[in-house]
């Protein structure tokens, strides 16, 4: 392979470490800023408990309406299980909080803050604590404000930040709010400060999940083991048969480029070697191609360790398949499943009308005619105050109570008696009670073409027996 200098390949190159930490500032500030920001008073992403409501991009949708939420969770699941058939573990590298809050503990707050870890490219190693006792406290607490902070973020997407705060002033009597803050804030000192890249390793299942979801076409990091030289041989990497050297290698492939220095093993967060073949504890981060990257830069060769596919650079199959049959299948479902999402959202009820049958089925008053009583439950989820009236699909049917419009403020609710009556006898010589199938159309009078919905409810008339009863005891009581 032709050399070149190291000036000339590494020109213009920036390593995946830095465009990490590009991407972790974004994450971090539209996370802390996107819970401030409001549409109409509706927030971006909002799971209001205290209110029984979600909002989603920046539309309200009331607890009658979380028809919805089973698409968020398909969307969340086949996302997932979508970017990692085709980029691997790439959420875990680049945008996992647990990743970004390791970062700033470690890089940020120990490296170059307190200078803790005086060479940061070496997470192989701790630092030795005992001689800096007062600096690793320092480092704690730093991270406690911090984990307060991402704590509150957390629950912002679940008790706005404008009632977050009113909140805190009465604390005694939101102790569940406060309480869930400060153990989430307590969970992530420990995970962060004493758990560390072993949540990744032992504890979190999308490391079981993603390694049948890869093919060998899926993007990650890979050595090539054709160039570098295959370290590791037998089956499982057997440990007795380790190229620990330079020389031990070309002994055994007098072509091989790795030039055994373990860069790549020295920058990895979980501790593993990328040269042993994939691993369920990688995340991608890619430490391991920008460590590479710069040793074989050195020598104006290309990295031993890409970011690609095992096709690619480690059988050498010819290029990585992007767009084959599994992703496409991914990206249609995703697809569907977005269509139908926005096709429900899109029928967003700005009127919401639940409508009960009295216990009572009917009452036969002493001029004969027949009522039935219904409680309707009105509810006004517009942004905006509106005067709602309702009508019935039967002629023969009229409403008695209430007489005239009533109006509801913006997102508020009201019960209301209704009250049926029949004009006119609707069944003769029935033999049982007799269900009327009614539709009752509820409207905003000043906004009907918004604002419309039909219920479906039924009328009940008395048999010819049990009306004559019921005749004669009401005139009977008159």
């Amino acid at each position: 392979m032709a050399k070149v200098s190291k000036k000339e390949y590494l020109k213009g190159w920036i390593p995946y470490r830095i465009k990490r930490y590009w991407a972790y500032i974004v994450i971090t500030i539209v996370a802390l800023v996107l819970p401030w920001i409001k549409i109409n008073g509706n927030h971006f992403f909002l799971l209001n408990f205290d209110h029984k409501q979600l909002h989603f991009l920046f539309t309200r949708f009331d607890m009658q309406e979380l028809y919805i939420m089973p698409f968020l969770l398909m969307l969340l699941f086949l996302g997932i299980f979508a970017l990692t058939a085709f980029a691997g573990r790439a959420w875990c590298g680049w945008a996992c909080p647990q990743t970004i809050f390791r970062v700033i503990y470690r890089d940020l707050i120990e490296t170059k803050l307190l200078g803790l870890r005086k060479n940061i490219k070496n997470k192989q190693k701790e630092p030795d604590y005992s001689k800096h006792r007062g600096k690793q406290i320092i480092a704690i607490l730093i991270w406690s404000v911090l984990a307060l902070i991402a704590a509150a973020d957390f629950m912002w997407f679940f008790v706005p930040p404008e009632t977050f705060f009113k909140y805190l002033q009465d604390p005694a009597n939101h102790t569940v709010m406060i309480g869930f803050v400060l153990g989430v804030a307590a969970f992530l000192v420990a995970d962060v400060v004493f758990i560390k890249e072993n949540f990744c390793i032992y504890i979190c299942p999308y490391s079981r999940v993603q390694s049948v979801l890869f093919d060998e076409d899926t993007i990650m990091a890979v050595y090539d083991p054709i160039r570098g030289g295959r370290i590791y041989e037998g089956h499982g990497g057997d440990k007795h048969k380790v190229a620990n050297s330079q020389k031990e290698l070309l002994e055994r492939d007098p072509d091989a480029e790795c030039t055994a220095c373990e860069s790549c093993v020295r920058v990895c967060p979980t501790h593993i070697d990328i040269r042993k073949g994939l691993q369920l504890e990688c995340i991608n981060c890619l430490e391991c191609v920008d460590a590479c990257t710069t040793v074989m830069g050195a020598l104006g060769k290309p990295s031993l360790v890409q970011w690609s596919s095992e096709r690619e650079t480690e059988k050498h199959e010819g290029k990585t398949r992007y767009f084959r049959p599994k992703i496409l299948g991914y990206a249609g479902v995703l697809t569907l499943v977005l269509i139908a999402m926005f096709v429900m959202g899109s029928k967003k009820e700005n009127m919401l009308l639940n409508i009960n049958k009295d216990t009572r089925l009917y009452k036969v008053l002493a001029n004969g005619q027949v009522e039935n009583s219904y409680l309707g439950l009105f509810q006004n989820t517009d942004i905006k105050k509106h005067t709602y009236y309702f009508s019935v699909d039967n002629p023969n049917i009229e409403i008695v109570r209430p007489a005239e419009a009533f109006k509801l403020g913006a997102r508020s609710k009201r019960k209301k008696a209704i009250l049926l009556r029949a004009k006119k006898p609707l069944v003769k010589d029935a033999k049982e009670d007799t269900s009327i199938p009614i539709t009752i159309n509820a409207f905003a009078v000043d906004d009907k073409k918004k604002i419309s919905i039909f219920r479906k409810a039924v009328f009940i008339y008395p048999s010819k027996k049990n009306y004559e009863a019921e005749l004669k005891k009401a005139k009977a009581a008159e």
